[in-house]
């Protein structure tokens, strides 16, 4: 069974896309490890893809990058400025 998700990994992280996934099982370890090892910006677990204003949004590849939405989110509208004091 492993090497059939392997295989499934392996298909979803070759199309060019990476926006977001979702992983249906009741295997809690399993999930957080096919989790890991997707290419995509978002991933789901027991639930359909989606968002909401407290969490980011975005994806990876030729689905964007960066984030919006969320802490994370709020972040790429900042100038952030780096001040160094030598003295």
């Amino acid at each position: 069974m492993r090497s059939c998700i392997e295989h499934a990994i392996q298909i979803a992280n070759d199309v060019p896309f990476g926006l977001g996934a979702s992983i249906q099982t009741q295997d809690a370890d399993l999930a957080a490890d096919i989790a890991d090892k997707l290419d995509v910006g978002m991933v789901t677990i027991n639930a359909p893809s989606g968002s909401e204003a407290n969490t980011p949004f975005g994806g990876v590849k030729r689905s964007g990058f960066g984030r919006e939405l969320g802490t994370l989110g709020i972040t790429e509208f900042l100038n952030h400025k780096l001040i160094r004091d030598k003295s």
